[in-house]
């Protein structure tokens, strides 16, 4: 017999209460404790340091620390190392966001969210996976990212892979989904997975958003192939 995984636990942070309470109400009706409030990017930090959630809801605009500065002490904290952090904005694509990927934000969520996609949102990045679609982070990277250096050394960093897990990861980048991965490849989706774990440990990527931002950084995939 099966057990379900044991439901995450969630720091909320965002300057307006009227969004921290709607979110804790929806997340604490589907069994989600919200253990900590935040009302801007200091105290998010102190209450991540304090309560070790398994996922933060971050805002970006807030006033005394924004969120991309928050997300970057708590993910360098070792205390939030192992923490998830989901980005709250009203814009879809800007380069807020795309710098919150870079800062190790596992994804990102609209503020007009509805109540399932946030709870199917908190539940999928504590399991490990990427919040965005792929096609959504292609979009912010080919927009955002800086040109990849025309040396060499850009490809120092994916030099560990082998040639199957290169291929893996431009597929990854260019916006496939593991079922899609595993059709284009004739691979099983298991092998699939496989081949995405190792890639993200040599790395020593979170997830697949990171990875897909280093693809393109580091010039093994370009804007338009």
């Amino acid at each position: 017999m099966t057990h379900a995984a044991p439901a995450p636990s969630v720091v909320v942070a965002d300057d307006q209460a009227l969004v921290r309470g709607g979110f804790r109400m929806i997340l604490s009706a589907a069994g989600i404790p919200v253990v900590a409030e935040a009302a801007d990017g200091l105290q998010a930090v102190e209450a991540v340091l304090m309560h070790k959630p398994d996922v933060v809801l971050m805002d970006i605009r807030m006033p005394e620390m924004d969120g991309l500065e928050a997300t970057r002490r708590i993910l360098a904290a070792p205390a939030g190392r192992s923490c998830r952090i989901i980005i709250l904005t009203t814009f879809d694509i800007d380069h807020y966001v795309y710098a919150a990927l870079t800062a190790g934000a596992s994804g990102f969520l609209l503020k007009d969210v509805s109540p399932e996609q946030l709870v199917a949102a908190v539940r999928l990045v504590q399991s490990g996976d990427a919040l965005l679609a792929p096609s959504i982070t292609r979009r912010l990277v080919e927009r955002f990212a800086p040109p990849p250096p025309d040396s060499a050394g850009g490809q120092a960093s994916v030099a560990e892979l082998t040639p199957r897990e290169l291929e893996v990861l431009r597929l990854m980048a260019r916006g496939l989904s593991n079922a899609e991965l595993a059709d284009e490849l004739t691979l099983s989706g298991a092998t699939i997975k496989t081949h995405v774990a190792r890639i993200l440990a040599k790395l020593q990527l979170r997830d697949r958003v990171q990875a897909v931002v280093l693809a393109y950084e580091t010039g093994l995939v370009r804007p338009g192939d």
